[in-house]
């Protein structure tokens, strides 16, 4: 099994709503690339480092219990953050880490975006969104 490392551009949702609203100036929207994302199937949504959340000025939506490789810990999920891994993006929420902590993608916005891992080949693929083969269902 291999592992496989992206980065991701992270807007604050809610400065691109207030920018398009023209109740924001371009340069105030909080946003950022992050270098060493890992791709993790055993998240569940985005995970990032405290310092980082700060700086894109998130909102908490909720406490929660979070199980990690440490044992539970109440921990913080915000609302709102835009990501954009290549040409797909999704608005998803987002759970605080430790400062020294590497930010994680889960499997909720990677499905929300239609992308699917080869592990062994440590490579991302895109599922079509074409009217004959998408993988958007509907029932």
């Amino acid at each position: 099994m291999g592992k496989i490392i992206t980065k991701l551009f992270i807007i604050n949702h809610i400065d691109e709503i207030k920018l398009e609203a023209e109740i924001m100036k371009k340069e105030d929207v909080r946003q950022m690339t992050v270098e060493n994302v890992l791709i993790d199937t055993g998240a569940t949504t985005l995970a990032l480092p405290a310092k980082l959340i700060k700086q894109l000025g998130l909102k908490v939506l909720k406490i929660v219990a979070v199980s990690t490789a440490s044992g539970i810990f109440e921990r913080n999920i915000y609302c709102d953050v835009k990501i954009r891994l290549l040409e797909r993006e999704t608005v998803c929420e987002c759970i605080e880490l430790p400062d020294d902590a590497q930010p994680l993608l889960g499997v909720v916005p990677l499905e929300a975006m239609g992308i699917e891992l080869d592990l062994q080949k440590q490579t991302l693929k895109f599922l079509p969104y074409d009217l004959l083969s998408t993988y958007l269902v509907v029932a």
